[in-house]
């Protein structure tokens, strides 16, 4: 545990008593899950990937609440796992910790596959990634590497059993819920008092990674965007503790900035557009924004240059160049220009 961030407690304004607990989800890449005492049974907010040292992180860090916190909490008494959203850092460790507590899963509707159905969940969207990067003009070759470092780590996951909904409409002792999708379907931030658990909707540092709804329904850059406005709206938010980095005491600023941050992203692209001189593929846009990613950030990066070039067509600012080779091919690289 020595190479993990502190356990950190902080308190809302509705009383609850909030423990943020670091697990490695992935070799140098720590995530945060959070137990929540006060609001009903005591409740777990996400439980990490379920990957090498994580679920052993997460066990050591609910231990530490009794030992260096004085909290007569037993693994046991934990009655309820809240899933803040369907990505493998937040609920790969979900079957592990079912096993430990017995506890009752909920997640939001629109994720709720990703949990009861996950092989299915796996398949479908690795299809729908494999078409998205013949579309977006990535050779045979290197969309083979990305498709294998995609499925990585996702094997040792299992679906299991979800009990409940977590629902705008349906408060939960105290807790409230905002569907807030765009960096994931179904993703969730819960209002607690005066704190907001932001999960991966706003970050400290990073502005969230964006994909196209082209893969996956409910993602994008306009639901997200509009789902930051929706939380940019609520009021009296002291403190927002997300799913990685610090915490965040200006939320509202945040997410000023992070609108910014897309405002130039977009820019950029019709920049590249416009020096090239001539339509350009997704993969080469990519290329051009980002010449030095390399291994799994070349896809992450033609995601979140896909998901910005998606929200341009949409809103009439791009076109397509390229539609007789459209028409006539089964699934060719679209060629993009300005409208």
């Amino acid at each position: 545990m020595s190479s993990l961030p502190t356990i950190e407690r902080f308190e809302s304004s509705s009383g609850a008593r909030i423990y943020r607990i670091p697990v490695e989800a992935f070799p140098q890449f720590i995530a945060f899950c959070y137990v929540v005492l006060g609001m009903g049974v005591p409740t777990l907010v996400d439980t990490g990937s379920g990957f090498g040292s994580s679920n052993d992180h997460l066990l050591a860090g609910i231990a530490a609440l009794a030992d260096d916190f004085g909290e007569p909490l037993r693994l046991t008494d934990i009655r309820r796992i809240l899933v803040s959203h369907g990505h493998i850092d937040h609920f790969g460790g979900v079957a592990f910790m079912v096993e430990q507590t017995g506890a009752a899963v909920g997640i939001h509707e629109i994720d709720r596959r990703v949990l009861t159905a996950y092989e299915e969940r796996v398949i479908i969207a690795t299809k729908d990634l494999r078409v998205y990067l013949e579309r977006a003009g990535v050779s045979e070759k290197l969309r083979d590497s990305l498709m294998e470092m995609y499925g990585f780590a996702k094997k040792h996951v299992r679906s299991v059993t979800v009990d409940f909904a977590l629902d705008e409409d349906t408060p939960l002792d105290g807790m409230r819920f905002i569907h807030a999708p765009g960096h994931c379907p179904g993703q969730v931030c819960i209002v607690i008092g005066d704190v907001l658990l932001s999960a991966d909707h706003v970050l400290a540092r990073t502005t969230p990674h964006q994909a196209p709804e082209s893969i996956t329904h409910y993602t994008g850059l306009g639901h997200y965007l509009e789902s930051l406005r929706k939380v940019q709206a609520l009021d009296g938010i002291r403190l927002a503790l997300a799913g990685h980095e610090e915490p965040i005491h200006d939320l509202y600023g945040r997410i000023s900035d992070i609108r910014a941050s897309h405002q130039r992203k977009l820019e950029r692209i019709c920049d590249t557009l416009q020096t090239a001189g001539e339509p350009l593929t997704i993969s080469q846009i990519s290329k051009s924004m980002y010449p030095d990613r390399h291994g799994y950030e070349v896809l992450l990066a033609l995601e979140e240059v896909g998901a910005h070039v998606e929200y341009l067509y949409q809103h009439g600012s791009l076109s397509v160049c390229n539609l007789d080779e459209v028409e006539r091919e089964p699934n060719p690289a679209l060629k993009y220009g300005l409208a």
